[in-house]
């Protein structure tokens, strides 16, 4: 039966304040708590509570029928958290009809994935310990910062124990293959991969409320109708988006959500169901390995990593964050790690762009160029923190150093594999052992069946004395 998977994202960014070149080494908080605040209050009140109230709406309208997942970033939830808690009650309130599934993503929403590994699993691992916390079960599957995905991303992802991860259906890495169909990580094939079906996904979350799209205005029975007739053997049907696509990309005076709350009756009537990530993953096999060479994501034509390492200015200030991404991780200091959380956010690099397609929102900036000045100010300030940290030691000194731990950790977690492996063939050997002792008392036992003969003249009494009588006789 064809099934259709629904998912939002929920990330909002910790906006950076105006950070001037004489701020360094005199200002170390970096941060613009006004927008912050009005950032993401009026995204819940124009978005998310709307959205989240919707689909709690659907849950409890369909029964076990309707179903959706969600995921949230580390940043995200600090912000809700702070400014507009009601959210988190809203998304409790979906977890407890029973409908959604919580994904794991990293939780500054970065780009670690492609610079430190070890720093991208303390971040999956913070966010999955705050994500259990908040909705009584670990997150299965797996969605990347900005859906990117790769060969190299999905093989760690499955050393870290999910089940399956979430990635763009890029035209240049389907071809000829549709995205309605389960694949595997091809260095990995216990990870299973569920590809966005990124025509279906837009026109809901880009072109919906566009009056020049040749398909507006959009109803629930035809994008349903377009589901159902797609070929019969591809099963499941993706549609990935952001949350903030119900209210803010498509504003509510669109209908937005009325057409959302129409979709499950719709589909029902052409035998179209609902799942999430974990019971399509469960449900099928992969029919192939998908081969993704280098990293895709969700964004512009493309579907690369342009977006946020484009140009020379975003590889430099990406790679002098990461400089001293070791550092930071191995300090212990929480202070420095929630500014490095926040540094690494997406945005802060998207700002950066000079693309056509990234012209839009710059958040406080007026350019590319500005956002660039900006951000490398504060970084100035926070790589000179870090340093300090280690008493202003060389950085091929530190590294060497840094180096030097990781080999020993690697080479300890060799050992203790065989110290593992060894511990096992003792517990396989140890029953036989158990058992040769206890054959030992049959072995004793042989002698006494050897005197049996001996009690064969007492056997013989009775005819020898027949014999004497008859001799009297």
């Amino acid at each position: 039966m064809k099934t259709v998977c629904l998912y939002f994202e929920i990330h909002q960014n910790i906006h950076l304040k105006r950070y001037r070149f004489f701020n360094i080494g005199t200002d170390h908080y970096y941060y613009d708590d006004y927008e912050n605040e009005r950032s993401i209050t009026e995204t819940a009140e124009k978005s998310y509570i709307p959205a989240l109230k919707t689909l709690i709406e659907m849950a409890k309208a369909h029964g076990g029928y309707f179903k959706c997942a969600i995921s949230l970033s580390g940043t995200a939830l600090e912000l809700l958290e702070n400014y507009s808690p009601e959210v988190l009650d809203l998304l409790k309130e979906l977890n407890d009809t029973g409908c959604v599934e919580f994904l794991a993503e990293p939780y500054s929403h970065g780009l670690s994935f492609l610079y430190n590994k070890e720093v991208f699993k303390d971040e999956v691992a913070r966010l999955d310990k705050k994500v259990t916390k908040y909705f009584g079960k670990k997150p299965q599957v797996f969605r990347n910062s900005c859906l990117s995905y790769s060969d190299e991303v999905g093989e760690t992802v499955a050393e870290m124990g999910y089940k399956g991860m979430l990635a763009e259906g890029a035209r240049h890495i389907l071809g000829w293959k549709s995205a309605h169909y389960v694949y595997s990580c091809n260095r990995n094939p216990n990870l299973k991969v569920l590809l966005r079906d990124a025509s279906l996904s837009e026109d809901i979350s880009f072109r919906f409320n566009d009056s020049n799209w040749s398909e507006y205005p959009l109803f629930a029975d035809r994008y349903a109708q377009w589901i159902a007739d797609t070929p019969q053997e591809e099963q499941c049907v993706n549609i990935f988006m952001e949350l903030c696509a119900l209210g803010i990309f498509q504003p509510l005076s669109s209908n937005i959500l009325e057409f959302l709350k129409a979709l499950p009756e719709q589909l029902k009537e052409r035998g179209v169901t609902f799942s999430t990530p974990s019971e399509i993953i469960a449900n099928n096999e992969a029919v192939s390995p998908i081969d993704v060479e280098y990293p895709t994501s969700w964004v512009d034509e493309e579907r690369d990593l342009s977006p946020w390492l484009g140009n020379k200015m975003q590889q430099e200030a990406v790679e002098k964050l990461y400089s001293v991404a070791e550092r930071v991780r191995v300090c212990k200091n929480k202070k420095l790690q929630q500014d490095f959380d926040y540094l690494q956010a997406s945005n802060n690099f998207r700002f950066m762009s000079t693309k056509a397609s990234s012209g839009g929102y710059r958040g406080i900036y007026d350019s590319p160029y500005d956002a660039f000045t900006n951000y490398m100010n504060i970084l100035g300030d926070f790589t000179s923190r870090v340093n300090d940290l280690f008493g202003g030691a060389e950085n091929e000194e530190i590294n060497s150093l840094l180096t030097l731990i990781q080999n020993q950790g690697e080479e300890l977690a060799v050992k203790q594999k065989e110290i593992d492996k060894l511990k096992a063939m003792i517990k396989r050997l140890e029953p036989a052992d158990a058992e040769a002792p206890a054959k030992k008392p049959a072995a004793k036992k042989a002698p006494a069946k050897k005197e049996a003969p001996a009690k064969e003249p007492a056997a013989k009494k009775p005819a020898a004395k027949k014999a004497a009588k008859k001799a009297e006789k």
